[in-house]
């Protein structure tokens, strides 16, 4: 396949996740169609039956697609700052419009409870399950922290926290709160303070 090929195939794949969630945005989730995501794609109906089977499947993969995965130091020498990374990323996230799609399924996860089942195992747990989790797991893994203190409680510590700011604030934290949220409560959680504190 030629470049201009793959590049049109991009092209068409990105359309249609713009579309779905876009879809998801208008008419909800019970009324997504498949004619809804091919007009506002510009892409054949047919196309979209060849691939998926139902608009919550390519809901899904445009979901899965977008969710950003977290990254570590390759050197592991930089615990503080990879948390602050990781925190960072999911405040970028939240002003997508993946994230907004994300709020729809949670609030509905009443009436569509496999769509809600499918984007834990599908998109969060394949990207870590929570943000700072990829990380703090990475660390105590190759010994630079105690696995014993990466429990689910600890994991959901960053990720609380920004979301507690964004409903409390209206806005997401800034990078100093971020840097606060990881030096006053995720390093501490850890057995590990910031370097200024450690005695």
């Amino acid at each position: 396949m030629s470049a201009r090929a793959r590049r049109s195939q991009e092209d068409m794949l990105a359309a249609i996740r713009a579309a779905v969630l876009a879809e998801l945005s208008e008419v909800g989730i019970g009324r997504m169609s498949m004619a809804g995501i091919a007009q506002r794609s510009g892409t054949a109906r047919t196309s979209l039956h060849r691939r998926w089977s139902s608009p919550t499947e390519i809901l899904l993969e445009a979901l899965e697609h977008s969710y950003p995965q977290e990254t570590v130091s390759p050197g592991l020498d930089d615990l503080r700052g990879d948390l602050i990374r990781a925190l960072g990323f999911l405040v970028e996230w939240l002003a997508t419009p993946t994230a907004r799609a994300v709020e729809s399924i949670v609030v509905e996860r009443g009436r569509h409870p496999e769509l809600a089942r499918a984007l834990y195992e599908r998109v969060f747990d394949q990207k870590g399950g929570r943000f700072t989790r990829t990380v703090l797991v990475h660390y105590a893994e190759h010994g630079h922290l105690d696995p014993a203190r990466i429990t689910d409680v600890v994991t959901d510590i960053g990720e609380a926290l920004v979301l507690k700011h964004l409903a409390d604030a209206g806005s997401p934290p800034d990078e100093a709160m971020l840097a606060r949220i990881v030096d006053e409560a995720v390093l501490p959680a850890v057995g590990h303070p910031p370097a200024g504190n450690r005695s």
